[in-house]
């Protein structure tokens, strides 16, 4: 076989790794022809619409992703559904394999009472909503006083920075406007963060502390109560610097003076959530159940429980994949079953042709390093398992456009996404801001000259 067709369903950061790795892979005998599909009328998956507007500097990824997309060797094709636009039938008709890269967009499941509560929401909503994500809603009821954000992860504290910062602070970055207004008109005193686990186990990278805790018109509380370290705790800061930085970082705050600033970010650990209580059907009240160190590093309910009057509730405790038509898939775990990115049928075999990479193959977890170490995985095994490719009967570059076009998908293009890309910078260009984002597929729509 001289050349490789290969679909990837999925253009952020483990798509377009795994197009970018096996284009330079020195195992390959054979060209490639990488097609990269997406959702999304724009590119970059989670780093442009998972991460806070406030953080330039994480998303200072996207100069990297955009400059492989933009050599010209990966043909982009946004706005395109995987199961309708675009189905594994079709795949294996214009394509030798696929890689699903689909990610993990849904919130991880709670199962305490009142989770349903009105004013109870995952985070994962609420992170699709102030990154103007085109599916969602333009609004977002914030008119909650005292609200409380579940977990000790980035997205977490991501979520309790953008609830307690005060609005005109995040003008410079690419919030579109009807976030801003909304986050503006908050009315929010306090935000509570819980941590079931104590200082030293935190998830949090020392970054994203760094710039919750030092908010301009913001007080940070800690508690004197959650200052404990067992042995296991010791040798884990002892171990690893970063977490050495985090408590490091913590413990600064200890005894610092409140300045009276009419917003405050509690950070309270050893918290379990017990129950998110409610009155006519609102959220009032989140209760957590104290927890203890065992001596390893790890806790164990105490059987203490305590009320913090809130009225809405975050819950920030990971992020879960969602199922593609006719790929197996970990219900439990939420990612595509597979085995070093091979996707294996019900009897654990290997599909031949369907690989997974990223966070639908692995869970969402890890950083970037781990998403392009996950590619280079999968794409070994891709090259590796050669003789049981498809084998396409409209293998042809142009195959694949004529079919969407005649399903009437009205894709984006790389060239369309560069006019977009342009417009953002342009808008942003009038107000002092590097961009100002697109959202509406409509006016996306009219802007490519389609509406």
């Amino acid at each position: 076989m001289s050349k490789l067709r290969l679909a990837i369903v999925g253009a952020g950061p483990a798509g377009i790794y795994a197009a970018d790795l096996l284009i330079k892979s020195e195992l390959r005998d054979f060209d490639v022809s990488i097609d990269l599909f997406d959702l999304l009328p724009a590119p970059y998956g989670l780093v442009r619409y998972g991460v806070a507007p406030d953080h330039p500097r994480i998303k200072g990824i996207i100069r990297a992703l955009f400059e492989v997309l933009d050599r010209g060797d990966i043909r982009f094709f946004g706005n395109v559904k995987f199961g309708s636009d675009i189905t594994l039938d079709d795949l294996k008709r214009h394509y030798n394999a696929v890689i699903f890269a689909t990610g993990a967009i849904r919130d991880a499941q709670l199962n305490i009472p009142g989770i349903d509560l009105d004013g109870s929401y995952g985070a994962a909503e609420f992170v699709n909503w102030y990154d103007a994500h085109p599916d969602v809603a333009r609004t977002w009821p914030l008119n909650a006083k005292e609200i409380a954000v579940i977990g000790n992860g980035n997205v977490a504290l991501d979520v309790a920075r953008v609830l307690v910062k005060p609005a005109d602070l995040m003008l410079s970055t690419d919030i579109p406007g009807h976030v801003y207004e909304g986050l503006k008109s908050s009315p929010v005193t306090d935000v509570h963060v819980f941590g079931r686990r104590g200082p030293a186990q935190v998830k949090f990278s020392p970054l994203e502390l760094r710039e919750a805790v030092h908010v301009e018109g913001v007080d940070t509380i800690v508690y004197e109560e959650d200052f404990v370290y067992d042995e296991g705790s010791n040798a884990q800061i002892e171990s690893n610097n970063q977490t050495r930085v985090m408590v490091n970082t913590l413990e600064g705050l200890r005894g610092q003076e409140p300045t009276g600033a009419s917003r405050r970010l509690h950070l309270h650990f050893f918290s379990q959530p017990a129950e998110i209580i409610g009155e006519n059907g609102k959220v009032v009240a989140f209760r957590v159940e104290r927890t203890e160190l065992d001596g390893t590093g790890n806790v164990r309910p105490t059987g203490e429980f305590r009320d913090f009057p809130v009225q809405a509730v975050y819950r920030a405790v990971g992020y879960f994949g969602s199922p593609l038509e006719g790929i197996p898939f970990d219900d439990k775990a939420g990612v595509i079953t597979n085995a070093g990115g091979r996707v294996l049928d019900e009897a654990g075999s290997g599909i031949p042709g369907v690989y997974a990479t990223g966070w639908i193959k692995r869970g969402p977890v890890g950083l970037i390093g781990h998403t392009k170490s996950d590619a280079l995985e999968t794409i070994g095994n891709l090259i590796a398992d050669k003789a049981t490719w498809w084998n396409p009967d409209q293998p042809d570059e142009e195959a694949i456009v004529t079919l969407l076009e005649g399903k009437g998908v009205e894709f984006v293009t790389w060239a369309d996404w560069l006019k977009l890309d342009h417009e953002e910078m342009g808008r942003g260009a009038e107000q002092g801001r590097e961009r100002v984002k697109l959202f509406d597929r409509e006016e996306i729509k009219r802007l490519l000259g389609r509406g």
